[in-house]
C-alpha cells in the first residue's frame, strides 16, 4: 500500500522552523491589507485586531460546552445575545444563543422551525421554508441536513428584491416559516421585510430575517440618515433573527447570533439527551465543543467600540461606499445593479464582459468576487477600504478602457469557470463540475 504524501513527522519541528515554515505557506494567501481585497475579511482598525488577538488569546482553552465551569463565557454569551438584541429594537422576551457562523445561525433557525412546526402543525409531514432566489445557500445546506424543502421564489426583476406576492403565492398547507434577507449578498439589497411579516402573520408561520452580513451595519447607517427598510423585531412578524459578530461587527472568526422573539420557539433549538452513560448532555446549538476565544472577543468587540465607535466606522465605510457607487455609475459602460442600502453592492455591463474586466484588474492586484445572473463584479467595503478609492477608480476606468481596446479577449482563469458555470444550460452538470473542481481543490500536490 502507497504511503500518503504527507505523514505525521518522525520528531517534532522546532519553534522556530515551524513558524518560519508558516510563513513560507502564507505568502500566496491574498494580502487583504493594502485594501485590493473586496470580501472575505473585516477589519476596523489594527489596534482593534490587536485587542481581539488578546481577549481570544485570553480564553484560548476554554470551552463553551458547560457554562458552570466557565461562567465567564456565560456572561460574555449572554451579554452579547443582549447588546444585539437591543440593537434590533427586540424585549426582554428575546433570547438567543451564539453560533459559529452565519451558516450555522442559519442551520440552528431550520432546525428550529422544522421541530416547532412538529409540535404546532402535527399534521405537516414534509415542511417547507419559502425563500427569494436571493437568499444565502446556506438554506439550501440546511434543507439538505434538516430535510425542510426549500422553495426559492424568484426575485422582482427590476428591484431585486423579494417578491412578497411571488412568495405568498408560492405557500402552501406544508409551509413553516418564510425567509428575507437585510441585506442580500449578491446586490445589498434589503427585502421587504415588513411586507414579509403581515404574510407570516396572516399564515400563522414563522419569519426569519437573515442579517448575517447586514445585522451589525444597518442600525447605524440608519443613525447616520441613511435610509433603510425596516427588517429587525420592530417589525411585528419577525420571529427570528441571525446576525454575523464577525462580520461588520469586527468580531473574531467565527462568531454569530441567532436570536429568536420568544422563548418557547428557541427551545427547540436544543439538544438534550438524559440517558446517556457518560451523564446528562444538552447542546444549545451544532457544536459541542464551543471555542472560548470566539466568544471572548465579540463581547470584547461590542464592549470596545461602543455605539459611537460602530458609528464612526460605518460612516467611514458609507462615505466610501457612496463615493465608489458613484464613480462607477459614471463609467459609461458600467452600473450598479439595484439600490443596494449599504456598504455591499455588484456592478455589471450590457457593453463589455465584466468577467474579463474582473480578470485584468486581478493582474493589476485587485481582488472582487464574481456573481452570476447577470454576470457581474461584487464588492463589500470596509474602513480600510477609504483610503484607496480613487486608486481603485482611477485602474477601473482604465481597465474598462482595456477591454473596450481589446473587444476579441475574453475571461481566463478563475472568471472563466464563473462563466462557463454560469452558461450551462444543465445546472446538474454545473453542479458536478463544480463538485469535482472542489475536490481536486484539497488534493495533496
Amino acid at each position: 500500500m502507497a504511503r500518503p504524501k504527507v505523514i505525521l513527522p518522525e520528531n517534532g519541528i522546532p519553534e522556530t522552523d515551524l513558524l518560519k515554515d508558516m510563513e513560507n505557506i502564507r505568502k500566496d494567501d491574498i494580502n487583504w491589507r493594502t485594501g485590493k481585497v473586496w470580501s472575505l475579511v473585516y477589519h476596523a482598525t489594527d489596534e482593534h485586531t490587536e485587542m481581539l488577538k488578546k481577549a481570544y488569546t485570553m480564553f484560548f482553552s476554554k470551552n463553551a460546552l458547560s457554562p458552570i465551569a466557565f461562567p465567564s463565557l456565560k456572561k460574555f454569551e449572554t451579554e452579547v445575545i443582549s447588546m444585539t438584541v437591543d440593537l434590533f429594537n427586540g424585549d426582554k422576551r428575546c433570547c438567543g444563543s451564539l453560533t459559529s457562523g452565519g451558516t450555522e445561525s442559519i442551520l440552528m433557525a431550520i432546525k428550529t422551525y422544522r421541530d416547532w412546526a412538529e409540535e404546532k402543525f402535527p399534521d405537516i409531514k414534509a415542511p417547507e421554508m419559502v425563500l427569494p432566489s436571493s437568499a444565502h445557500p446556506a438554506f439550501d445546506k440546511g434543507a439538505d441536513y434538516f430535510k425542510v424543502k426549500s422553495v426559492r421564489v424568484p426575485v422582482d426583476s427590476e428591484t431585486h428584491r423579494a417578491d412578497v406576492k411571488a412568495m405568498k403565492n408560492a405557500i402552501t398547507e406544508n409551509t413553516i416559516f418564510l425567509v428575507g434577507s437585510a441585506c442580500d449578498y449578491p446586490r445589498g439589497v434589503v427585502d421587504p421585510i415588513s411586507e414579509l411579516g403581515v404574510v407570516a402573520q396572516d399564515r400563522g408561520i414563522a419569519l426569519h430575517v437573515d442579517a448575517c452580513l447586514g445585522g451589525f451595519m444597518l442600525p447605524f447607517v440608519k443613525k447616520l440618515g441613511y435610509e433603510v427598510p425596516e427588517f429587525d423585531f420592530s417589525v411585528p412578524g419577525v420571529s427570528s433573527i441571525s446576525a454575523d459578530v464577525h462580520k461588520y461587527g469586527y468580531g473574531a472568526k467565527g462568531a454569530s447570533t441567532i436570536l429568536y422573539r420568544k422563548e418557547r420557539v428557541w427551545k427547540h433549538q436544543f439538544s438534550v439527551y438524559t440517558d446517556w452513560s457518560g451523564g446528562i448532555y444538552i447542546s444549545p446549538s451544532m457544536r459541542g465543543t464551543r471555542p472560548g476565544g470566539a466568544i471572548a472577543a465579540a463581547w470584547a468587540s461590542l464592549k470596545h467600540l461602543g455605539m459611537n465607535g460602530y458609528l464612526n466606522l460605518a460612516k467611514v465605510v458609507m462615505d466610501a461606499s457612496k463615493k465608489l457607487i458613484e464613480g462607477i455609475n459614471q463609467i459609461p459602460e458600467l452600473y450598479i445593479i439595484g439600490k443596494p442600502v449599504m456598504s455591499v453592492f455588484s456592478f455589471t455591463s450590457d457593453k463589455i464582459d465584466v468577467y474579463y474586466l474582473g480578470d485584468l484588474l486581478d493582474k493589476k492586484g485587485w481582488h472582487l468576487d464574481r456573481i452570476q445572473f447577470p454576470n457581474a463584479l461584487h464588492m463589500m467595503v470596509n474602513p480600510h477600504h477609504a483610503e484607496i478609492v480613487d486608486t481603485f477608480l482611477k485602474d477601473l476606468r482604465e481597465t474598462v478602457t482595456e477591454v473596450i481596446d481589446h473587444p476579441g479577449e475574453s475571461s481566463d482563469g478563475d472568471a472563466a469557470i464563473y462563466g462557463m458555470v454560469a452558461s450551462l444550460p444543465d445546472r446538474d452538470k454545473a453542479r458536478d463540475y463544480i463538485v469535482n473542481f472542489l475536490k481536486t481543490q484539497y488534493k495533496i500536490k
